[in-house]
């Protein structure tokens, strides 16, 4: 084997061994990569129940109900299309009907999100960067308005 021959088979051997390498971290990846998707997307695509995922947008008025042992039950719009979401724990503070919310869980059978993280926005001008986009896309997000330093008129007195 003259030299270049061996220089080749090393430089081949080596992508070999990285490739498998990158296959093998990729493969046990594959369960820990969560895919966000706003209540449109889930519809369009079909996501296939128990499927973990993100799932983001605003909480439809009306349909926060809060039961027994720190269970709610809530829906996320995009004001295309509703997700019906089920979580059991404590809510961040800011949590309330019309605002922006990321769920993180499992689509069940029935079609009901089954979250186990719930993150709020926190504060008038944030909303999550996926979430902002998937508004957008449906022409419904709008962003808040800058603050400025005038005062009330109730408070000019």
């Amino acid at each position: 084997m003259t030299r270049k021959q061996r220089r080749l088979t090393v430089i081949g051997a080596a992508l070999a061994v990285i490739g498998v390498a990158a296959g093998l971290v990729l493969f046990a990846m594959r369960d820990t990569i969560v895919f966000f998707y706003g209540p449109s997307e889930i519809a369009a695509k079909g996501v296939q129940p128990g499927t973990r995922l993100r799932i983001g947008g605003l909480v439809k008025e009306g349909t926060l109900q809060r039961g027994p042992d720190q269970t709610v039950r809530f829906e996320v719009t995009d004001t295309a299309k509703d997700v019906p979401v089920r979580y059991r724990g404590l809510l961040p503070d800011l949590f309330r009907e019309g605002q922006g919310v990321v769920a993180e869980g499992v689509l069940e059978a029935d079609g009901v999100f089954k979250a186990d993280s719930v993150l709020a926005k926190h504060d008038e001008k944030y909303m999550p960067r996926e979430v902002a986009d998937a508004l957008k896309k449906q022409g419904v997000w709008q962003h808040a308005p800058e603050k400025t330093g005038a005062t009330p008129a109730s408070a000019q007195k």
